[in-house]
């Protein structure tokens, strides 16, 4: 069982000294500015907060993002550029199928518990109704390899018999990731309905057990 890491819902605020390094400073200002719009949202969040926190000036911000809400796109951009990265380094294709399922399911439920700020804006962004991400084809271009993963481990496990075929690729990631993201999005709300603590481990590792079992149970001959 894989050992199961918890952070707080807290948003960190990391305090920084200045560089004349502009990649490291663009870097920095993301990831205090994550941590604020994904703890007050795109409306409440403060430019002012994020420049404080990095030892840096609105109008540094400005100059690097243009405005508020190019900073809140940035960030987005870079929040989905780290998760399909981290997918990448799975090395799924050289797993047997069963075994690649399970390592992407399983990490995907570790990526959203380890990355409360990635699911509260992905959540924010959704209120928004993808308002800003319609503005990105970079993100667009970033989740073409997450159906092609699916894709790969899938199809070789049909060519195997471990697979039933005719299952949709889109509808296999959505159920991934929605396994995954109400564990998160959800945790306060469904603890407080049903009695139950969800950040403690033993909850957890039970939930992830779960999540991969059922994914498995759908894909399986």
């Amino acid at each position: 069982m894989n050992q199961l890491v918890h952070f707080s819902s807290k948003p960190r605020v990391k305090t920084t000294t200045r560089t004349n390094d502009p990649a490291r400073t663009m870097a920095e200002i993301l990831e205090v500015a994550t941590q604020e719009f994904a703890a007050k949202g795109l409306s409440g969040a403060r430019i002012d907060a994020i420049a404080a926190a990095t030892r840096t000036s609105k109008r540094m911000i400005y100059y690097y993002f243009g405005s508020k809400e190019g900073l809140y796109l940035a960030v987005l951009e870079e929040s989905y550029r780290k998760i399909r990265q981290e997918e990448t380094d799975l090395h799924l294709e050289d797993l047997a199928p069963e075994a690649a399922l399970r390592r992407l399911v399983g990490f995907t439920f570790d990526r959203h518990l380890r990355n409360e700020s990635y699911v509260r804006i992905v959540m924010s962004e959704n209120i928004h109704r993808g308002q800003f991400m319609r503005q990105s084809q970079y993100i667009q271009d970033l989740n073409v390899p997450a159906i092609d993963a699916i894709r790969g481990l899938y199809e070789r496990g049909v060519a195997a018999g471990v697979f039933r075929p005719g299952l949709d690729l889109l509808d296999i990631h959505a159920s991934i990731s929605a396994l995954s993201f109400f564990n998160v999005s959800n945790r306060h709300t469904f603890g407080l309905i049903f009695k139950q603590d969800t950040l403690e481990t033993g909850y957890l590792e039970r939930r992830r057990d779960s999540v991969i079992d059922m994914v498995w149970r759908y894909l399986r001959q």
